[in-house]
């Protein structure tokens, strides 16, 4: 019986409009804070979420969805930009349970042919241009998750837009979306899966949220943000018509809300493989993290910085911690969580130029967590 009373209690709470859950004395803070992060950085539209022992407590959006001034609000729909490669990890961990897949069985054992015969394919990636580097047949899901594949960030932004290895698989961490393309192609062409199908059924419908896709939907369009570049230049929403893991997500506050409380809680995963996201599993070596091939000497690293699996781990002064963060030229987002207390906050941004006062944000809503933002963002 108590399962029942468990499972009705979480249903309710999903269904649960995330306004009626702000606390007033959260609200007064993260009001503040939000209103001096607007007026020191220039942003015109900013949107925070606040989590404490799993539970949601404040939710809110500020400012300007687009030029003509209509509200951002909780339900607006933002881009998620490179959270999306965590909420993929999630989605990954899940099939890890189910045995479908194993993060240290190469990628290439999941697909039906060698992948260089798979050619080059614009929906995925550049994968011909690998024949003459054995090196792909080394690639694990776990050297994905971890950043750790060699694979620059994109190979378009190769000299040559070529894909290549700059190093071996596994060697060390360097970011890439073009590895989380690559396990997505090993998904959908080995394991025969639909991934916005399945991510929409693993995490959106799980933890109700109904205003986030991996592709664009024609009813975003009432109640969308535009965003503002670094210039102050406004940029449409960008409608993507694939899905992409690496960054193809549409959501907004509320329901980001809602997958963070879930997953600092565990929700839907193993002990396990909740625990293996979020273990240091391997050391980062760069003093920033674009450019993302670049090693920094050893006096110049970050202690206690590792990469989990789609997520980053850290040790600050209330213990260890992870974060996620995405950005576009008009998109700043952030996650960020302390493992004590289940605490997290949210901060989505359709304006870039939020981002510098993104580590004020994370203070007034956790306090000092030691999070790495200099390696971020480089500031």
């Amino acid at each position: 019986m108590w399962i029942r009373l468990a499972a009705l209690t979480m249903v309710a709470a999903l269904a649960m409009p995330v306004s009626a859950q702000v606390r007033p004395d959260r609200a007064a803070t993260m009001d503040a804070a939000a209103t001096a992060a607007m007026a020191k950085t220039g942003a015109k539209g900013l949107a925070i979420a606040v989590i404490e022992d799993g539970k949601i407590v404040f939710v809110r959006a500020y400012g300007a969805r687009n030029a003509k001034g209509d509200p951002l609000q909780d339900a607006t729909i933002m881009y998620g930009a490179s959270i999306t490669k965590a909420v993929f990890a999630y989605t990954v961990m899940q099939l890890v349970d189910e045995g479908k897949i194993d993060l240290d069985k190469p990628i290439a054992a999941m697909l039906p042919k060698p992948l260089p015969e798979y050619g080059n394919l614009d929906a995925y990636g550049n994968w011909g241009d690998l024949a003459a580097d054995e090196r792909w047949r080394k690639v694990t899901p776990r050297m994905v998750l971890t950043h750790s594949t060699g694979f620059a960030n994109f190979s378009f932004l190769e000299p040559d837009g070529k894909l290549k290895f700059h190093f071996d698989p596994g060697a060390r961490y360097a970011y890439s979306g073009e590895g989380i393309i690559l396990l997505q192609f090993a998904i959908e062409k080995g394991l025969g899966l639909d991934l916005g199908a399945e991510m929409q059924r693993r995490v959106f419908d799980r933890f109700g949220m109904t205003n986030t896709s991996m592709i664009w939907r024609p009813d975003f369009a009432a109640n969308l943000a535009d965003g503002w570049q670094a210039d102050g230049t406004v940029e449409p929403h960008d409608e993507r018509g694939r899905v992409r893991a690496a960054g193809s997500m549409d959501t907004s506050i509320a329901d980001m809300a809602r997958f963070a409380a879930g997953f600092i809680r565990g929700d839907g995963l193993s002990a396990k493989s909740r625990a293996e996201m979020v273990r240091p599993q391997l050391p980062i070596t760069s003093r920033t993290q674009f450019p993302t091939l670049l090693e920094a000497p050893a006096d110049q690293r970050w202690p206690g910085l590792s990469a989990g699996l789609g997520v980053v781990t850290f040790q600050g002064p209330q213990g260890p911690g992870f974060f996620k963060g995405g950005h576009n030229d008009s998109t700043g987002n952030s996650w960020v969580c302390v493992e004590r207390g289940r605490r997290c906050i949210v901060i989505l941004a359709n304006d870039v130029r939020a981002e510098k006062a993104f580590p004020d944000l994370v203070r007034a809503a956790l306090g000092e967590t030691g999070v790495p933002y200099g390696w971020e963002y480089g500031f």
